[in-house]
């Protein structure tokens, strides 16, 4: 095995391998395509840029899983995973952005060759990362196989959270509040917006003394005015005005897990109705934040912040919130339990989630938000201490 610092014990990802195999085992999967790179990085380290072209983590019920990548790629892997350089698997570049062939047409003749050619095969099939055409080309490759849809298998072992994994999440939570108070400390009509993004970007990546930071699975959003009644706008180089309001939703990166923060500010005088909304957000937050006990389940914790909404005359509905920790662009969030009214996940000591009551109003928005961890028992912990509220810059 290499000699690498790796971020976490061999025996921890050895209980990660196994969780995943008795996962496979209750579905009758004989071998797993992962091919999100927060699993990979879960199952095995590694840890590159690389999930712009066709990669995977290949999983059966014996020995190391296997990386398979692109060849330029699989030093990353030696530099990166715990297994065995023989458990590295790669394919030539004329296989990129080719219309001649595709890695995934590739990846079945090894497959095949590993003695999986008629074997029950599970894809992640609903994931940003697996391709329309990959599933098309990895299925004509494997004829006699059965390629079945296991996406969340692995997403679903990453819930509970090891004390390594929180560990990180807390170095995290230390950066983000650096980078919120780096945006309380600048924030004032005239500055540029890109320009404090620059400063977002710069604390957050620096860390503190004792850790530095890693780039967050989302850019920053901070929407102002009536842009912020959209969620998902980002920045432009427009400087921020007296008499408007920006909601800041960023994530300390730490070994890249991540610790989403969302706080808003406003540079005057906030109208009555965000000074109401305000005190209904925090409300619901702190009720919500009393439901997320272990037993629970995930509808309580939004109902309790819905509930409270309804009493401010404050109607929402949907999603409110989802599971964190290891991840990479374009997503933070683990893809498995949701809070909203319909999901009757029962919480669990260790899930780390991101509860995220967001308003989107017609000509405003607001977001307060905390990333919290479920305790064996009482009330979650918030991971980050920040204050929780309305920034007024008069």
């Amino acid at each position: 095995m290499p000699d690498l610092d790796l971020p976490f014990s061999r025996d921890e990802y050895a209980k990660r391998l196994a969780m995943v195999r008795a996962a496979m085992d209750e579905r009758g999967i004989e071998v797993m395509v992962a091919a999100d790179p927060s699993n990979m990085g879960w199952l095995t380290g590694y840890d590159g840029w690389s999930f712009y072209t066709p990669q995977a983590v290949i999983v059966s019920h014996d020995g190391e899983p296997w990386w398979w990548g692109r060849r330029m790629d699989a030093n990353g892997a030696h530099r990166t995973v715990y297994m065995d350089e023989s458990r590295i698997l790669d394919y030539s570049d004329d296989h990129v952005m080719s219309t001649e062939r595709h890695a995934f047409g590739q990846l079945g003749g090894l497959l095949t060759d590993l003695g999986f050619g008629s074997a029950r095969i599970g894809v992640e099939l609903d994931n940003y990362y697996y391709s329309a055409s990959a599933h098309q080309n990895l299925v004509a490759s494997l004829p006699g196989a059965e390629v079945v849809d296991a996406t969340g298998l692995v997403n679903w072992q990453r819930g509970v959270k090891s004390e390594q994994e929180l560990v990180y999440m807390r170095r995290a939570a230390r950066i983000v509040e650096r980078m919120h108070d780096r945006i309380r400390e600048l924030f004032e009509p005239g500055l540029r917006k890109c320009d404090l993004v620059g400063e977002i970007y710069l604390t957050a990546i620096s860390g503190t003394e004792e850790f530095g930071g890693d780039y967050a699975a989302f850019v920053p959003m901070l929407p102002t005015g009536a842009d912020a009644s959209a969620p998902h706008l980002t920045w432009d180089d427009k400087p921020f005005e007296s008499g408007q309001g920006t909601f800041f939703e960023i994530a300390g990166a730490h070994r890249r897990y991540q610790l989403p923060l969302c706080r808003s500010a406003f540079l005057g005088t906030p109208p009555p109705e965000m000074l109401e909304a305000e005190k209904a957000l925090i409300e619901g937050l702190e009720a919500g934040l009393v439901a997320a006990q272990a037993g629970n389940r995930a509808c309580d914790v939004a109902n309790a912040l819905y509930e409270t909404m309804e009493r401010y005359g404050i109607h929402k509905e949907g999603r409110c919130g989802y599971p964190i920790g290891i991840s990479y662009p374009p997503d933070w969030g683990e893809r498995t339990i949701s809070f909203r009214p319909t999901d009757e996940s029962i919480l669990e000591p260790g899930m780390t989630f991101h509860f995220m009551p967001g308003l989107w109003m017609d000509d405003w928005g607001l977001e307060i938000t905390e990333s919290f961890v479920i305790r064996d028992e009482g009330a979650a912990e918030t991971l980050a201490n920040y204050p929780r509220e309305l920034f007024i810059k008069p």
